[in-house]
């Protein structure tokens, strides 16, 4: 059987070794000089290649499409994936929150893995490839349109990433091909990233990291998320891992009803928070408010602080009401933020939307609208939480592709 793979990427590569490896004829058409231009700047470069946990609580971090997946994760499972690359000689290592990376930090380690388990299968690589069209007749596939050339085949597996980082050649090619051959594109939308906040206060808190703070998400009046951890003032807004999170939550919903709440002191509840402000009043009782606070909050926060409490940071501790201290103590346990947009593709570690699922075979990844042609990765509607979790959808959705196909 011959198999045409568009894109070598995580996706792709998986896909590729596994067909390769059932006896099959595999070319890999990558439109870059060299495969896994994406994988070499997943986790900072040291590729966070998957998540080490069960995959039922695998599928729990998937925030669209879990059900679809079920069966990919059961097959292919994070334990499965560990054991490959292992027994393929790419030592790992498994760090807090179940985080898998190479033991060398090398994202380029993991690539160079997949590569090699598709060489040793006999996996033909084109490299520079523009793959412009598919073909097919009567509902089946029949080959590729590839630099102005037609490739012919069998079977065609369309792994050519989202929309996110676009440098490494996510382009949104998949979504065309599908297009043409009858598939719904659910509306795509950047997700894990940074969010661009309303009025101009976060410029004054750039650099500003909150650790141990406790970010709700809400959507008018409904509450969607709450979560501990960190979080980060930048110039355009927030981001860190607590953000991250949110944006995955709300990159398909009207982000004008969005509002973000930072609990500045998740470790006291409102009545010790109230004690502890008394106690640092009353020892401080001709300080300014201003300089109190530090005892409490970080610096940098204080004045918007302030601000929204509408007290001056020179006012004297003494001369503070039993009013301006309760709105003080809401203000620190309900910091709100109000969110104006998301952050472009250029940042966004993964793409949200994609491919309809109802039209693609959970089990194989292929259409069920033309025979023969199947896809995989971030293209699919499919994307989960940050940890490691998205490239390994990456590889299980590549390997049913690849696995289903039999000479």
């Amino acid at each position: 059987m011959k198999v045409a793979v568009i894109g070598g990427g995580a996706a792709g590569l998986m896909a590729a070794y596994s067909a390769a490896a059932n006896g099959n004829e595999v070319t890999v058409f990558e439109k870059n000089s060299k495969c896994g231009k994406k994988i070499y700047i997943t986790g900072k470069g040291r590729c966070n290649v998957t998540n080490l946990v069960p995959a039922a609580d695998f599928l729990l971090n998937v925030v669209h499409n879990s059900k679809f997946l079920t069966s990919a994760i059961y097959t292919f499972s994070p334990e499965r994936l560990y054991e490959l690359l292992e027994q393929s000689g790419c030592r790992l290592k498994t760090e807090r929150g179940n985080r898998v990376f190479p033991v060398s930090d090398k994202a380029s380690d993991i690539t160079k893995c997949l590569q090699d388990l598709c060489n040793r299968y006999g996996v033909n690589f084109v490299f520079n490839a523009q793959v412009q069209k598919i073909l097919h007749n009567n509902s089946t596939v029949s080959g590729i349109m590839v630099n102005n050339d037609i490739y012919r085949c069998d079977k065609v597996v369309v792994c050519t990433g989202g929309l996110s980082y676009p440098a490494t050649g996510s382009t949104g090619d998949g979504y065309a091909f599908a297009m043409e051959a009858g598939h719904n594109i659910i509306d795509t939308s950047p997700s894990l990233c940074g969010m661009n906040v309303r009025g101009n206060y976060c410029k004054q808190l750039q650099g500003l990291s909150l650790r141990n703070v406790r970010l709700s998400v809400f959507y008018g009046g409904k509450k969607l998320s709450d979560e501990l951890g960190e979080m980060l003032f930048t110039h355009f807004g927030v981001s860190g891992p607590l953000v991250l999170s949110a944006s995955a939550r709300v990159c398909r919903l009207d982000l004008n009803r969005v509002r973000l709440c930072v609990d500045l002191k998740p470790g006291l509840d409102e009545e010790e928070l109230d004690r502890r402000i008394l106690r640092d009043f009353g020892e401080n009782a001709n300080k300014s408010v201003g300089n109190c606070l530090r005892l409490l909050l970080p610096s940098a926060i204080i004045p918007e602080v302030l601000s929204r409490c509408k007290i001056t940071p020179e006012k004297r501790v003494n001369a503070v009401s039993r009013g301006e201290r309760a709105l003080l103590l809401t203000t620190i346990k309900n910091f709100d933020i109000l969110i104006s947009s998301l952050r472009g593709y250029e940042e966004a570690i993964v793409t949200s939307g994609g491919i309809d699922v109802r039209q693609i075979d959970p089990k194989t990844m292929q259409s069920k609208l033309v025979g023969g042609l199947y896809f995989c990765g971030e293209v699919l509607d499919v994307d989960a939480y940050t940890g490691g979790f998205n490239l390994h959808i990456a590889f299980a959705t590549g390997f049913a592709a690849g696995n289903s196909i039999r000479p």
